[in-house]
């Protein structure tokens, strides 16, 4: 499973032109599920990311983390993130979970995220989003937990 975390402004994400999601400061992450990510992943990323200190305190530190800040989180699942570019010039996605799998493992993290105390809100699985958003920093940090 693999998390890419941007510390945001702001964010909103679209679909048709209709506004889905929209989050103040927080995390946009996009969220990548693999084959053979299994509950132990998920629960990694349900514990790790609230916990994640990468906002900055009142002296400009990286010191808090957004149950600190009471900061939001915007979660889309992107299955590009499984993506092997390592031969040719067109990616395949073949290490991607299949979609039923992936979008229950989604939700599961979101929930779990959810009763750390974090508001959560979603992308639209398997659908042409657009999403806009402020980049704080720009921060971006990326998560990674392999089967063991």
């Amino acid at each position: 499973m693999k998390a890419v975390i941007q510390r945001v402004l702001d964010a909103n994400l679209k679909v048709d032109g209709k506004l889905i999601s929209e989050i103040g400061f927080g995390y946009v992450i996009f969220l990548g599920v693999e084959k053979g990510d299994m509950q132990e992943q998920a629960d990694y990323m349900i514990k790790k990311i609230p916990s994640l200190r990468i906002c900055e305190d009142e002296n400009g530190k990286i010191n808090k983390s957004i149950l600190d800040v009471k900061g939001e989180i915007l979660l889309v699942s992107q299955f590009t993130l499984c993506a092997n570019a390592s031969h040719g010039n067109r990616p395949d996605f073949l290490s991607a979970e299949v979609p039923d799998k992936a979008n229950e493992t989604y939700l599961y993290v979101a929930e779990g995220i959810k009763k750390q105390g974090v508001p959560v809100k979603l992308g639209v699985f398997g659908a042409d989003m657009k999403i806009c958003q402020t980049n704080d920093g720009p921060f971006t940090i990326i998560l990674e937990k392999k089967p063991e």
